[in-house]
């Protein structure tokens, strides 16, 4: 089953309004247990303290209201609401020993129909630069994450805001029916693995309205573990990133399936979207549709507007598969072009890009361009850098089964005289379509083709 059956779609979608719909039974307020909010008393017990009670109850709200208050972790419970007032800003305290052995502000495992949802904020306090791409301290003793909620069914997370998390952001692993939406995350740029999003082996997600900064990735879906990650839609966000807006992989020890992005904003990232695959996986049926990218960045990194790699992390990991990808009706803009590459054993397989424009002003420079890795790995080959480093503003190989309907290259006059590159290249295609691909200015102005077809077979241009 393709993600983009509608019958399909319409039951997911209606069993996520469903879950939605629960209802909670009782309304209780921190305050009367005990919290203080004025950021100075650790008001974790107190917190907790009404949760328990909340649930002990049968479930209902828990309310957070105005106040700044200290926090170790939080652990949420099924059929809890934690319902952030606005004005209210829970603060993940710096004190390892408020955690008792954990790193996470707020916790659930095993639980179902929670929720945290309001118009507050949750505070991490990282607001200083990590890492050295950075030249900054490249570890912290103690890190926490603002959010875990592992084995979960039917959670929603809206409308609140997080400043300033210290390491991964929203992490949900294993969890089943999420509807994340009107969240704002704003991390430091420059902090090393703030990411916003992590959808890890989960199933049923909805993201929506989202706007992320993130000092990492700034939704990526991951499986650390042998567990699908599919039927995922990502829609109307905003997302800014140090590294990629938005990723597969690169933990890919379970498959990916079913996934759309659309109707999204992406500013201020090397990487737009970007498949990493490492560790054996299927990814498939994933499609990327009416965005806006304007790729650039402070970044160490190279810059490639969409991106797909399949590699083995270490010398005796399996090799990946990566098939049914389409990315249509994208702008770009950005120095650097398209890199999508296969593996001679495993080729992508069914691949469309359609009505796709690339609009350069300030052309990159590819004397030392190599493709993004995006993580650890023990294994290098050519591939690091021969497609990366071709004249090209797309550059394809090791494909089999390619459709191509409207590729537009537009360049600015001082660029074009800078580096003279093609619109697309391709190597070792096997079988495809070729249908309106343009270069401005054209051939007739350059040394090197529009198009630069070699060690192709079964092409048709239309």
């Amino acid at each position: 089953m393709k993600y983009t059956d509608p019958d399909a779609v319409m039951r997911v979608v209606l069993l996520l309004f469903f879950f939605s719909l629960t209802t909670m039974a009782g309304d209780f307020n921190i305050r009367d247990f005990g919290a203080k909010g004025d950021k100075t008393t650790n008001d974790r017990d107190a917190i907790q303290k009404t949760i328990d009670t909340c649930a002990a109850a049968g479930g209902g709200t828990v309310r957070v209201p105005q106040g700044e208050y200290l926090s170790g972790m939080i652990r949420l419970t099924s059929k809890v609401n934690l319902h952030l007032e606005k004005g209210a800003t829970i603060y993940a305290s710096k004190n390892p020993e408020d955690y008792k052995g954990s790193s996470k502000l707020i916790f659930a495992d095993g639980a179902e129909n929670i929720s945290v949802t309001g118009e507050g904020t949750l505070h991490g306090q990282a607001t200083g630069d990590l890492g050295k791409r950075w030249g900054a301290p490249d570890k912290a003793d103690f890190r926490t994450v603002i959010l875990l909620f592992q084995n979960c069914t039917n959670v929603t997370l809206r409308g609140f805001h997080v400043l300033y998390s210290d390491a991964w952001t929203l992490h949900l692993k294993r969890c089943e029916g999420v509807i994340i939406e009107d969240i704002s995350i704003e991390n430091n740029y420059r902090r090393l693995n703030s990411d916003g999003i992590d959808p890890n082996s989960c199933r049923n997600v909805r993201i929506r309205r989202c706007n992320i900064k993130a000092g990492d990735d700034a939704i990526v879906l991951k499986s650390t573990e042998p567990f699908p990650c599919e039927n995922i839609e990502i829609s109307d966000c905003i997302l800014e990133s140090s590294t990629a807006a938005f990723k597969l992989g690169t933990e890919s020890h379970g498959d990916f399936r079913n996934i759309v992005i659309r109707d999204c904003v992406i500013k201020n990232s090397p990487v737009g979207i970007g498949f990493f695959l490492k560790d054996g996986a299927i990814m498939e049926n994933v499609t990327a549709a009416n965005l806006k990218m304007e790729i650039c960045g402070p970044t160490v990194h190279d810059v490639v507007p969409l991106y797909i790699d399949i590699e083995r992390r270490n010398p005796d990991s399996k090799v990946g598969r990566i098939r049914n990808v389409t990315f249509r009706d994208i702008d770009i803009q950005a120095g650097s072009g398209i890199l999508i590459q296969g593996m001679p054993e495993s080729p992508i397989e069914n691949l469309t890009l359609s009505n796709i424009t690339l609009c350069v002003e300030k052309p990159d420079d590819y004397v030392k361009r190599e493709k993004p890795v995006g993580g650890r790995r023990t294994t290098k080959d050519e591939r690091d850098t021969l497609f990366a480093r071709l004249p090209s503003y797309a550059a394809l190989a090791y494909i089999k089964g390619l459709k191509i309907d409207h590729v537009e290259v537009r360049i600015g006059e001082e660029a074009f005289k800078q580096y003279v590159r093609s619109a697309l290249t391709m190597r070792h295609v096997d079988g495809g379509t070729i249908r309106k691909v343009t270069r401005t200015p054209g051939a007739e102005t350059g040394n090197l083709p529009v198009i630069d077809i070699q060690s192709c077979t079964g092409l048709v241009s239309e």
